[in-house]
């Protein structure tokens, strides 16, 4: 089967692929380019997922300043000063230090979460749920889902990522890993807006 080379290259540019891994592609999907996609991020992000326990130091911290109102700095390492100077990766630090400045998140993981907010969030919500005289077994799993749609917008790795609101800013890292071929880490971040104090 015969496919485009603008496909071709298409493909190459969206997953950092080679050429000939891009033609196999689409021709395994039989020319269509939005199943060769898929089937390429669902392999990238199982290589992502194989890279998370890699050391990350190296990186770079991007800034952003917002009609003077709203300044971000970003803190997003890699593994390498190679892939930290390459353009892919700058660009990903500022998408992230966009993000920050449009989402105003208050932690970058879950793991951020200091532990007497969780708890008392978690209190509420079990406060809450208990009152709604719903059956002991599930009011756990209420609890559960108040708490994670609670911190959904707090956490940066949990946000709808501001350019695809059908992926979440963790699933853009990890396309990320799999298109610069190093694990990646949105260390810290830091966002001041005029005229707010946190």
């Amino acid at each position: 089967m015969s496919v485009s080379i603008d496909d071709i290259k298409k493909l190459k540019e969206l997953t950092g692929i080679g050429l000939t891994d891009a033609k196999v592609a689409l021709v395994e999907a039989k020319g269509d380019f939005d199943k060769a996609l898929t089937a390429l991020r669902k392999k990238g992000l199982t290589k992502a997922d194989k890279k998370s326990d890699r050391e990350a130091r190296e990186g770079i911290i991007d800034s952003y300043v917002h009609g003077g109102r709203i300044g971000v700095l970003v803190e997003v390492n890699c593994e390498t000063d190679f892939v930290a100077r390459l353009d892919g990766f700058k660009a990903f630090a500022h998408e992230i230090a966009l993000q920050v400045a449009s989402m105003s998140p208050e932690y970058v993981s879950d793991a951020d979460i200091p532990a007497a907010e969780l708890a008392r969030v978690r209190k509420e919500a079990m406060d809450k749920a208990a009152e709604s005289g719903k059956p002991a077994d599930m009011l756990e799993k209420i609890v559960d889902g108040q708490v994670k749609k609670h911190f959904a917008e707090k956490v940066l790795l949990n946000q709808t990522y501001i350019k695809n609101e059908k992926q979440t800013v963790n699933e853009f890292l990890r396309e990320n890993v799999a298109i610069l071929g190093e694990n990646l880490v949105i260390r810290q971040f830091k966002r001041i807006e005029l005229g707010v104090n946190e």
